[in-house]
């Protein structure tokens, strides 16, 4: 059974989706229309309102120079840069897998955390794959497993929308994987089999009854 307490985190957490361009925002709101707590944010990520962690869109080797990491690289300075890619080295071996993820300190006072959730190995096309939906659940499970263990709670998140710039992912599937993330973070189950499995899989592979994820 699961404690009162994670309970109470997954009721807590609040969702912010942020995209500077209409029709993905417009996706967002369309695909986590019924879901709890969460914000579309029409606007860029630097003029974010303050939140707990911010959620960065990056490749397996931490290499911030290009897209919303740069962005992020400008806020906090390039010392964020150094200290990720050390842990990439130290816990990875030098190469994140897609579908971990990791949360990091920025001794910032307005965000005062960052996520780091490799959504590609290297930049490139990712259309037809199931890695936006990897990406944004091992970000949920490493703010899950913070908020578990660590005294200073994360309760208010910002995603950008992964897999949209590099990734060429269409806005539309890039809001459904995410919000399929989203909503199985918000109902983890309480045994596991093969029908749960079957489920859970074809949610993540098709849209309704058709297969939009190859690979």
């Amino acid at each position: 059974m699961q404690s009162a307490t994670i309970v109470n985190m997954y009721q807590q957490l609040r969702v912010w989706l942020v995209h500077p361009d209409e029709e993905m925002c417009a996706a967002f709101q369309r695909r986590f229309d019924g879901l709890p707590r969460f914000r579309v944010v029409h606007g860029v990520f630097e003029d974010l309102a303050p939140h707990d962690c911010f959620i960065t869109a990056a490749n397996s080797f931490g290499i911030m120079t290009a897209g919303i990491d740069a962005a992020v690289v400008r806020f906090f300075g390039p010392q964020l840069m150094e200290q990720v890619q050390l842990r990439v080295m130290d816990e990875y071996l030098g190469e994140q897998p897609v579908g971990t993820a990791f949360i990091h300190p920025t001794k910032h006072s307005d965000i005062p955390f960052v996520c780091h959730a490799p959504t590609m190995r290297v930049p490139g096309c990712i259309e037809g794959s199931d890695k936006v939906y990897a990406a944004t659940w091992a970000a949920f499970l490493a703010i899950n497993q913070h908020n578990v263990v660590d005294e200073r709670k994360i309760q208010t998140i910002a995603f950008p929308a992964f897999g949209a710039g590099f990734g060429g992912v269409p806005f539309d599937e890039v809001a459904r994987q995410m919000s399929v993330a989203y909503r199985h973070y918000l109902n983890p189950p309480h045994r596991l089999d093969w029908d749960w499995v079957a489920g859970r899989q074809k949610a993540i592979f098709y849209d309704g009854k058709k297969q939009v994820v190859t690979r």
